[in-house]
């Protein structure tokens, strides 16, 4: 009789011993592993988009830029987009039935107590980002990307960057840095070759990594004109940009002629009392916007119903209560009525 030593050698052997051993090993622990989750009733853990979100119940690895893309090609009114500026606000957003919001520069600032002057740092943006993303379950973000924080090799890795928080969009403009808010004084912008630069790598990092759509801004209305505003969107959409947004327009005139002389998706901000004119949304539809942006509601309201508030306090002692929401509602909103179900569900004894 010939034994398996004689047939393999003495140096094969032992190789052959250990991989069978950590055969069995493999096996006994997934065993182990399903023993245990069957014992305690847990729930399959769910798969995963390329996102990192969930997939839907159906099975669908669809990622946020593609239900963005979705969104936009399938809308038939103009999509009215609220702002954040962090994971509360977002919530709001998508309590109130909006398919879409943004993630605002201006909010974000305002919420680390500064200006939007970009005093805050791309690290600081991204935590934001990744703060909105986790709290929002089922409808898109857009992120403000400012300038790409550098040249173009820092735009590709901002634009990474969001893509991995989840954002289904970015924002990249060509301002000169340090940037501020296009309704404010002071805004400059770079020449364009620099701009149509910042967009082809932000296009190409969506081409090379996580699917992401991208939006391309031009603040050139406010020191070169308008023509020069619509030569450049008109050249980030060549570049390929998914969406182009040329910030304060100065009359109905200026939007229209912007929607008819640039292809693709566009869109515009509504500010109540800033340089571009405020529309209705049919008004916006009919010119040809596909996204109306209000970037400042959530927080102007907010910091007026904070004052009035404080102020009450201050003078009269007290705050009337129809100025508070009631303690369960404003429980449910941050999010205790979820962890109680969560609780509930993983529950062992």
């Amino acid at each position: 009789m010939v034994l398996a030593s004689d047939r393999l050698g003495p140096a094969v052997l032992p190789l052959c011993l250990a991989a069978a051993a950590a055969g069995w090993l493999a096996a006994v622990l997934t065993r182990r592993k399903a023993s245990r989750s069957t014992a305690l009733n847990l729930p399959a853990r769910p798969a995963t988009t390329q996102n990192g979100g969930p997939q839907s119940p159906g099975g669908s690895t669809t990622s946020s830029a593609a239900k963005l893309r979705a969104l936009l090609a399938e809308r038939r009114d103009i999509i009215v987009m609220p702002c954040c500026y962090d994971g509360l606000t977002a919530r709001l957003i998508e309590r109130a039935g909006f398919q879409l919001t943004f993630m605002t520069g201006f909010g974000v600032s305002a919420a680390h107590g500064f200006a939007d002057c970009q005093l805050v740092s791309y690290q600081e943006m991204l935590d934001a980002a990744f703060r909105i993303c986790g709290s929002l379950e089922q409808i898109c973000c857009i992120g403000d990307g400012d300038t790409g924080y550098g040249n173009a090799v820092n735009v590709k890795r901002t634009v990474r960057g969001y893509a991995q928080a989840g954002m289904a969009g970015i924002m990249i403009e060509d301002q000169v840095a340090p940037k501020r808010c296009g309704h404010t004084k002071g805004t400059t912008v770079v020449p364009r070759a620099e701009a149509i630069a910042r967009v082809r790598a932000a296009c190409d990092a969506r081409d090379e990594g996580r699917d992401i759509c991208i939006m391309a801004r031009t603040d050139a209305r406010a020191t070169l004109g308008l023509d020069e505003a619509i030569a450049r969107c008109q050249a980030f959409v060549e570049a390929g940009a998914d969406i182009t947004f040329l910030e304060a327009p100065r009359s109905e005139h200026e939007m229209e002629r912007y929607c008819q002389e640039v292809a693709g998706y566009k869109m515009v901000n509504m500010l109540p009392s800033g340089k571009t004119p405020f529309l209705s949304h049919q008004r916006l539809h009919e010119l040809g916007f596909a996204i109306a942006a209000y970037p400042l509601t959530l927080l102007s309201a907010g910091l007026k119903a904070q004052e009035a508030a404080l102020k009450s306090l201050r003078q009269a002692g007290f705050v009337d209560p129809g100025m508070e929401l009631e303690f369960d509602t404003l429980k449910d909103i941050v999010g205790f009525s979820k962890y109680y179900a969560e609780e509930e569900r993983y529950r062992t004894s």
